[in-house]
């Protein structure tokens, strides 16, 4: 979506945000397909190049220089490669450089590993949590593709493992992996699959902290 020069002086002022993010320059390649990606997994944002975190605007040195090294980090630090587009504002002089990256029908993207095959294990998946990108824990990666595979449980039996994890979450609202696997002594393996598997079906919903951090709620918690 083109951007008013009104529009983006009302997002600079309301400040970095879940899909705003300023940078006073390009840094590098990986660092910024790491920001990309997480906005990409996510609900999609805005990368402003030449805005300062502190909301002063000073511009970028080279417009070409910024739209190149931009264009390297998506098609060549991202896996699958993402879609992006760019917008140039000029501000009193100085140019604004806005990179626009849409949610993903694709995900999860991972930082560049060069491997044939998905690892979970060793995947460098991002993803926006208010106004940061943070990695992406296995349980959120593994909802990712399933919902991209369009994989959603439709018949899902509630055993005794699903009943212990509602009667926790009665009690305590939220639940995480770790919680579950003390709560009735499982291995973190078992209940990051079955709480993963609950999600899918639609029992239960998935948060994330702002270190990264996932816990699960019920569906009514939401």
């Amino acid at each position: 979506m083109k951007l008013s020069r009104k529009k983006v002086v009302e997002m600079v002022e309301d400040g970095e945000n879940f899909n705003c993010e300023f940078k006073r320059k390009f840094s590098t390649p990986e660092k910024i397909a790491r920001e990309m990606i997480a906005f990409a997994n996510s609900r999609g944002g805005y990368i402003f190049f030449g805005v300062d975190d502190d909301k002063t605007i000073v511009g970028v040195e080279s417009e070409k220089g910024e739209t190149e090294l931009i264009k390297d980090a998506a098609l060549n630090y991202c896996e699958p490669p993402l879609e992006y587009s760019i917008q140039y504002i000029p501000f009193d002089g100085k140019e604004v450089v806005i990179v626009e990256v849409p949610e993903s029908k694709n995900k999860p993207h991972r930082l560049q590993d060069y491997l044939n095959e998905f690892d979970i294990n060793t995947a460098v998946v991002t993803l926006r949590v208010n106004d940061k990108s943070v990695h992406a824990s296995k349980e959120m990666i593994r909802i990712m593709r399933s919902v991209t595979a369009g994989l959603t449980l439709k018949k899902y039996h509630i055993g005794e493992v699903e009943k212990r994890v509602f009667q926790f979450i009665e009690k305590s609202e939220t639940i995480s992996v770790k919680q579950l696997s003390d709560y009735i002594n499982i291995s973190e393996r078992r209940a990051s699959r079955t709480l993963v598997k609950m999600v899918r079906a639609n029992l239960l919903a998935i948060h994330t902290k702002d270190n990264g951090e996932e816990f699960f709620t019920g569906i009514e918690n939401l």
